[in-house]
């Protein structure tokens, strides 16, 4: 596609850059990511993908906006309180950059939904924060054969993973199943520095840009965490798993459920 006077300037500094170019921008605008979850990561992912000029972003969420998502969820207003998730999303992205069509799905990503909806997309970003959520995404983007970012935050920690389905470790391959209840408390029972997601959110957005470009190093087969009260990252080097009950040599997952959402009591001793 020929890039036009204003995307050329709009585009100026991904342009001059010898790995993207004119030719690297145009693979943006005819690209496609889907971002499930307009939360904490899924803001700062599809703020910077939206400027960055990816053609078609989609973005699913059932939720609306409150009080307690302002502290981190910056795609987010004071004035967009209970307003759907996805049209607030929507509406900042397409305010950042007129060339972006933002395709919204007001609804939970579910077994029964969700491989229709990521089978026409190029990568998938996981902004969920909800165990349950992101094995469905990592089982249907493995039957899809979708690449995708896995993330997740926690208090000050966050990490993340590339994971090309077939090809690279899954989810599945380093968690099995989701936890049992009380393992793991969510981000409302302890809580999360609202900047970490900004950090981890804007890495994930990193490796879709490189995916669709095809630049760089992705984080495949390795886990990076990152502490934001000792600014420390960490790359822990992750193998694929032949027992994987997914992606193995015998695998006993062959079609998509969704799994039960583990419920925290927060006055067990």
């Amino acid at each position: 596609m020929d890039l036009t006077d204003q995307q050329i300037e709009r585009y100026s500094r991904h342009i001059i850059l010898e790995q993207i170019g004119g030719t690297g921008q145009a693979k943006l605008l005819d690209s496609k990511v889907l971002i499930v979850g307009a939360g904490g990561l899924g803001s700062p992912a599809g703020l910077y993908l939206a400027a960055a000029g990816v053609g078609t972003i989609g973005i699913i969420d059932a939720d609306t906006v409150d009080m307690t998502n302002l502290q981190r969820q910056i795609i987010h207003h004071t004035a967009d309180l209970n307003v759907n998730k996805v049209d607030s999303a929507r509406a900042k992205m397409e305010a950042i950059n007129p060339d972006v069509t933002v395709k919204t799905y007001h609804t939970w990503a579910k077994a029964d939904n969700i491989r229709e909806i990521i089978r026409d997309y190029d990568f998938v970003i996981d902004g969920t924060d909800n165990f349950p959520a992101k094995f469905l995404i990592n089982d249907a983007c493995y039957f899809e054969r979708k690449a995708f970012s896995h993330a997740g935050i926690l208090r000050f920690d966050g990490q993340l993973i590339t994971i090309l389905p077939g090809e690279t470790t899954c989810y599945r391959c380093i968690f099995e199943t989701p936890p049992p209840a009380n393992a793991v408390p969510s981000c409302s029972q302890a809580g999360v520095l609202g900047v970490l997601a900004g950090v981890i959110g804007s890495l994930q957005a990193t490796e879709a840009v490189k995916y669709v470009l095809g630049i760089g190093e992705l984080l495949t087969g390795v886990l990076l965490t990152y502490n934001a009260l000792t600014m420390q990252f960490r790359r822990i080097n992750l193998n694929r798993n032949p027992n994987c009950v997914l992606c193995g040599d015998s695998p006993k997952i062959t079609e998509l459920k969704d799994e039960e959402q583990p419920v925290c009591d927060l006055k067990k001793d």
